[in-house]
């Protein structure tokens, strides 16, 4: 199954394409709708570049009433990064004054493999709109989050193969009160993901994010390492979830779990995609859904030994 497919919503709204819609066709509300803008460069509309449609879409709709842009392809994204994009999103910001959540990357494998999509430094948009409680990233080639401090910051998302240990550091050392949502794919070596649970550790010793409820770590090759971190992190008392998904998580992570700090106080755990035997799994339900907790340890990771060596796999890597 893909784990990377384009957003069907954000911020409790549709995802509506303005470019698909044809000049006779009546547009939505402007604060009914996340807007999808998207430049396809190989499809009917190849003859509209991002710019033009990002014109487009400023002239035509109530700038003041959007909510939610979700900015997908803005040309061939592994030749152009997007810097461009950024800067247009902070030059709008005085037209769009009722923004409260951007995705920037929503792009699926047929149109670029995730470690293709070449991002930037994506903080002037956080700096621009004080006001934005989402935000959310595809792609960590070139991506760059130096420290920040927002206020009014909820959700932050970073997908990607390989997500560079100093955005992971950027992220751990800005301030952000009123976070609730954390989602870090952290990929593998291959794809530029060198992120450390070193890296980790100011964030795991409690204390950044008071608002923090949900902590996703997912994605990684390290995952027994990140697992053996948080069994015995301070934060864990505050969250009411906890994703260690889509990586390659075994008996070495998921045990340190069980041995760690209780975690009947959660609502949720998502193992999704592991390496967990059947033995441990067993002992993990055991342990926390007679407390309500629900545990997903649905989709187990396909492994395979060649010559004596186990091979195992991250969801999502390329």
């Amino acid at each position: 199954m893909s784990y990377v497919e384009h957003l069907r919503e954000l911020h409790g709204l549709p995802v509506f394409d303005f470019g698909d819609h044809k000049a006779e066709q009546e547009l939505p509300e402007a604060g009914a709708v996340a807007w999808r803008l998207a430049e396809d460069p190989y499809g009917e509309s190849s003859d509209e570049e991002f710019g033009d449609l990002w014109d487009r879409f400023l002239d035509t709709v109530d700038c003041a009433g959007v909510r939610a842009i979700v900015v997908g392809p803005w040309g061939e994204v592994y030749d152009h990064d997007s810097s461009d994009v950024v800067r247009r999103l902070v030059s709008a910001h005085d037209r769009l004054t009722g923004l409260r959540a951007v995705f920037l990357g929503d792009l699926v494998m047929e149109e670029a493999e995730i470690s293709w999509i070449e991002q930037s430094d994506v903080t002037p948009v956080l700096a621009a709109y004080p006001l934005l409680e989402e935000f959310g990233v595809r792609g960590g080639t070139k991506l760059r989050f130096p420290a920040v401090r927002h206020r009014s910051l909820r959700t932050l998302c970073f997908e990607a193969g390989g997500l560079p240990g100093e955005v992971v550091r950027g992220v751990v050392a800005s301030e952000l009160p009123a976070l609730e949502h954390l989602d870090i794919w952290l990929g593998v070596q291959q794809y530029g993901g060198d992120t450390t649970v070193a890296d980790l550790a100011p964030l795991l010793a409690g204390g950044r994010f008071p608002a923090l409820s949900h902590l996703g770590l997912c994605n990684s090759e390290i995952e027994d390492e990140i697992a053996a971190a948080v069994a015995g992190s301070p934060l864990v008392a505050q969250l009411s979830s906890l994703a260690l998904s889509l990586g390659m998580l075994t008996d070495e992570g998921a045990t340190a779990l069980l041995e760690g700090q209780p975690l009947t106080h959660l609502t949720t755990l998502d193992l999704r995609h592991n390496y967990v035997t059947d033995a441990v799994a067993k002992r993990i339900q055991t342990a926390l859904e007679p407390h309500g907790v629900e545990v997903d340890l649905s989709e187990p990771g396909q492994e395979w030994e060649d010559d004596g060596e186990v091979h195992r796999f991250t969801a999502v890597a390329e």
